[in-house]
């Protein structure tokens, strides 16, 4: 009870969330009333802004994008029990696995991959077009303006973005042309916490 610990007001907010506050308050979807979030980490994270407002939905269990299933079949679980889920598709926490004890961090695998290594190349595709694959499905469900990544994955930069265009090319809808923009958090991996701080001063307010 963190309240009754430092005598103070504590409020307490989904880190995906608050990154998804902080990027439509001062970032890369500032201005838009619909967005998604996707924050790529060591799991994956996820946020909805409907109307200019973060939704939580109900118990705030609203977002929680990487629990979404690109691979039913596997008897892998999630820790929501979801099989196959983009989390633990591209997830830090799941890439000893997925790499067959090759690489520990995204940041290895990512540096190999630049480096035009075949295992490598093989492993971060296949999670980058999952990825692909899961933003495609957002765009059909919410329908938002534009879909933006955060999380200290997102510092792969053009290993990342460059695969994923290519892939979103092949699985988007595009009804009369419309394509949805992909686009890096301004604020990186630190989106959560800027936006958890301004949530709490907006309750103070």
């Amino acid at each position: 009870d963190w309240s009754s610990l430092i005598k103070r007001n504590v409020f307490v907010l989904n880190d995906a969330h608050a990154a998804i506050m902080a990027e439509a308050s001062f970032g890369a979807a500032k201005g838009l009333k619909h967005a998604a979030l996707l924050s790529l980490g060591t799991g994956v994270g996820g946020a909805i802004l409907i109307n200019g407002q973060l939704y939580q939905g109900v118990f705030q269990m609203a977002g929680h994008i990487g629990h979404s299933t690109v691979d039913a079949d596997t008897l892998s679980q999630d820790v929501t029990n979801m099989p196959g889920s983009i989390e633990n598709a591209i997830g830090n926490l799941t890439l000893p696995e997925r790499s067959y004890g090759r690489y520990n961090s995204t940041e290895d695998l990512v540096r190999d991959f630049r480096k035009g290594d075949h295992i490598a190349t093989w492993i971060w595709l296949r999670s980058v077009r999952k990825l692909a694959v899961t933003i495609a499905s957002i765009n059909n469900i919410l329908s938002p303006e534009a879909i933006v990544l955060s999380g200290g994955i997102i510092q792969a930069n053009d290993a990342l973005m460059d695969p994923l265009r290519d892939f979103f090319n092949l699985y988007e809808w595009r009804p009369g042309g419309k394509q949805t923009p992909v686009k890096f958090a301004i604020f990186s991996d630190r989106a959560g916490a800027i936006g958890a701080a301004g949530f709490a001063l907006s309750k103070l307010k």
